[in-house]
């Protein structure tokens, strides 16, 4: 597929040329295109060439990217061929590229597949900040169910009562003796409660 711009500034018979193949494969059953490699030409002749990476679609689909660049901010779809290569010295990139090589139909674009990755960074911190949310609410629920009720905890675990230490004097005050049949039993004389403390 050649795009001819003509004659621009220094540059005559501008021309770029995208080199197009198609291969069968037998795990997706269907034809596959691939761009394999952008030329650049002026004055009549080859001055620089990018190889493609990762612009590729089934047959019956067009490709869509955003942007296909040589530059790294743009993910550099396009590498240079060679390090001696004049494509070092060139900067190219399409902005909202779109192409298909092979069954066009009445001269329009087919379903486009993106070059948008489904893992971007922002995706992948949303997965992580998911399951970060979702630990905090899994061991959340397992400390409601396992919180016990303060009623069956109290009547459970009750500490023993304690009785307050009375003084000897007090409870001879308080205890008076019974004759009776030869056995001795004592009576007391205040009956008020004691008191419990818990």
């Amino acid at each position: 597929l050649s795009l001819k711009f003509g004659d621009i500034g220094n540059l005559k018979g501008l021309v770029i040329r995208l080199l197009l193949t198609t291969s069968y494969y037998q795990l997706s059953v269907q034809h596959w295109f691939s761009l394999h490699r952008l030329q650049l030409l002026y004055n009549h002749s080859v001055q620089a060439t990018f190889n493609a990476t990762g612009i590729h679609a089934p047959a019956s689909y067009s490709f869509h990217c955003e942007h296909v660049s040589s530059l790294p901010r743009y993910h550099a779809l396009l590498v240079p061929s060679s390090a001696n290569d004049l494509s070092q010295l060139w900067e190219v990139t399409f902005i909202g590229f779109q192409i298909q090589g092979f069954n066009i139909q009445e001269g329009r674009f087919a379903y486009a597949r993106d070059c948008a990755s489904f893992f971007s960074p922002a995706i992948l911190m949303g997965l992580v900040m998911s399951l970060i949310l979702l630990l905090v609410l899994a061991y959340a629920l397992h400390m409601l169910i396992h919180l016990k009720s303060l009623d069956r905890h109290y009547e459970c675990k009750a500490s023993p009562a304690y009785f307050a230490h009375v003084k000897d004097n007090d409870m001879g005050d308080e205890k008076e003796p019974l004759r009776n049949s030869g056995n001795e039993s004592y009576e007391l004389r205040n009956q008020q409660s004691g008191k419990i403390y818990i």
